[in-house]
């Protein structure tokens, strides 16, 4: 499942992300990287635990806390601290997996990453290139968004990007431990919750249909969660 997050952060919030990591200190992106993806990996990224990471970081998470698209898409239990990664031209990041499983940064804790989130930064006119592609069972979906949106996905999928050839991309990351590890389950219940909103448009909450619904949908959540 991909899900597009239009707008999760406004053009206010966008601009001050950019001045922010304007100023940050970028270093080679390969620091992230597990053994194989570090082959394939030629980009540019801010530290973790550098004051700008940090704080900008805080900003995309009270960004996505308020996001109704993302917490029905994502059901997160955990998120990962945001990352930024910039591809000036030339740079680009060939075909990976995500590691499977995250340490989460001075916690002791770890999370499994079920869900890759990229969250843009620079408008699509601004670099040429730079495309985020994902493989799936469905086919290859080719992901330029407007700065400010974010497209979710498994981190499971085959992806990568594109080497830019002009100007300069830049984008948060991040992934996500869900309630609902599988997939499939998780793809059922989202797509379960936009019907439930659907008919509510045109039915009272009291309306059997809509209650049905949405016990059904709560008592699957319930059914496959694990916290």
């Amino acid at each position: 499942m991909l899900v597009h997050i239009p707008t999760l952060l406004t053009p206010e919030e966008v601009t001050h992300c950019r001045t922010m990591l304007e100023d940050a200190v970028w270093a080679d992106g390969r620091a992230t990287a597990g053994d194989q993806s570090a082959q394939a990996k030629v980009n540019l990224q801010v530290p973790e635990g550098s004051p700008a990471a940090r704080e900008v970081g805080e900003l995309v998470l009270q960004a996505l806390g308020r996001n109704a698209l993302f917490t029905s898409a994502a059901l997160p239990l955990r998120v990962f601290p945001p990352l930024f990664n910039r591809y000036d031209a030339g740079m680009h990041f060939d075909a990976h997996v995500d590691n499977a499983i995250r340490a989460l940064p001075g916690s002791g804790f770890r999370i499994r990453t079920d869900l890759s989130s990229t969250l843009f930064l620079t408008p699509p006119e601004a670099y040429e290139g730079g495309e985020l592609v994902v493989q799936d069972t469905f086919g290859t979906h080719r992901v330029k968004l407007p700065a400010g949106d974010l497209v979710l996905y498994p981190a499971s999928s085959l992806h990568s990007v594109t080497r830019v050839t002009a100007g300069s991309r830049w984008a948060s990351f991040f992934w996500t431990q869900s309630m609902v590890k599988d997939d499939g389950q998780r793809t059922l219940l989202y797509e379960l919750d936009r019907s439930i909103i659907a008919v509510r448009q045109s039915l009272p909450d009291s309306h059997p249909g809509v209650l049905g619904m949405t016990a059904a949908y709560h008592n699957l959540v319930r059914r496959w969660a694990e916290l």
